[in-house]
């Protein structure tokens, strides 16, 4: 597609994951009435409302384009195009007031990233960027860290709903990496710790069972700030594994090497 083009999609995403954010924002000092998908797993009407004007709003302008979000799943995925919806990321954090969720929105087009946008709330911090272009937070351009030594980092993971040997193994891991660096964050959205590694706030992130949606557009500001993106093992990671490792680069293979030594 022409840079104009990608700049008119990305214009899009923006007004998409603003409108939405603004719905969220809004219910934020409510009382929330939550439903359990499973055991720990929330939806809120708030998801619902969000997730709707999102896809509104991309289906004015692209009719033609697949859809993948997380409440409603799949639509017209035969399409070479797209668009991977987290309407919520965060939703145990948005219910319990704490303050780290987002917005994610992210345009394949055949299997490759080509937008991405993620609102970080309540802060707002707006992350976006388009293939080729670099990553930017609130227009400004961000970069991974300098970081070389696990020793020096910071580090954020994530853990899924799930009590099953995933969660076991990364218990093993988070307390490997929490003796060895400055620290291991735990903040429950995946889109906004994937950005902090891009704007160089953290040095690196992994997480176990995860969905399409959750890293879809932060898996390109990521990469287009710097940083290198890949399966645990090493391999090339797809947007449908359910497993990620994210980090600086520098530190890539430090943190491969052990994440290995318990999966």
């Amino acid at each position: 597609m022409s840079q104009l083009n990608n700049k008119h999609i990305l214009d899009v995403a923006t007004e998409a994951a603003k409108t939405a954010a603004n719905i969220v924002m809004d219910a934020l000092p409510s009382p929330k009435i939550a439903d359990n998908k499973g055991r720990t797993d929330l939806v809120t009407d708030i998801d619902l409302r969000s997730e709707q004007i999102i896809k509104s709003i991309i289906r004015e302008q692209f009719p033609d384009h697949g859809i993948i979000a997380e409440e409603s799943g799949k639509e017209l995925v035969e399409s070479d195009y797209c668009w991977f919806i987290d309407p919520l990321d965060g939703t145990t954090n948005f219910v319990h007031g704490y303050p780290s969720f987002g917005i994610s929105i992210g345009l394949f087009y055949k299997n490759k990233p080509l937008v991405g946008v993620v609102i970080e709330m309540p802060a707002m911090n707006l992350y976006t960027a388009t293939a080729g272009n670099g990553s930017f937070c609130n227009n400004k351009p961000i970069h991974v860290s300098m970081t070389s030594e696990l020793v020096q980092s910071l580090l954020v993971t994530g853990f899924g709903y799930d009590h099953e040997s995933n969660w076991q193994n990364n218990m093993l891991i988070f307390r490997r990496f929490t003796d060895i660096t400055q620290g291991v964050r735990r903040l429950g959205a995946a889109a906004v710790d994937v950005c902090h590694v891009a704007s160089g706030i953290v040095d690196g992130f992994w997480e176990f069972d995860l969905k399409p949606w959750d890293t879809a557009a932060s898996v390109l500001i990521a990469t287009e700030a710097g940083a290198s993106v890949s399966r645990m093992d090493g391999e090339d990671h797809s947007i449908f594994d359910d497993q990620i490792l994210v980090s600086n680069n520098i530190i890539h293979k430090n943190m491969m090497n052990i994440i290995k030594e318990f999966i």
